[in-house]
């Protein structure tokens, strides 16, 4: 199972920042993604989990997109069993 961390102060501060029925959106996706397996995420064609070629981590990690609403995606990364997310984007262009 994934096990989520959210506390990356870019992800809270995004989070907070979202209207009401979006940040809803959000937590409705990862409610969902803590119960999935890195397999069902990896293969979800819903989530559409996507290497960034282009950005990498704080210390060099290799970065993903996520769609994590109809209107925002999510950039993180992997950590073991950890999925930690870095930044929502509400304008999909910005998350590459």
């Amino acid at each position: 199972m994934i096990q989520l961390d959210l506390n990356n102060p870019e992800f809270q501060a995004n989070l907070l920042a979202m209207e009401k029925s979006d940040a809803w959106a959000v937590l409705k996706t990862l409610r969902l993604l803590q119960a999935m397996t890195w397999e069902q995420l990896q293969s979800s064609k819903g989530l559409r989990w996507e290497l960034i070629q282009s950005r990498q981590g704080p210390a060099g990690e290799r970065l993903y997109s996520l769609r994590i609403s109809r209107s925002c995606r999510a950039v993180a990364w992997r950590d073991g069993h950890w999925l930690r997310l870095l930044s929502l984007h509400p304008d999909h262009d910005s998350a590459y």
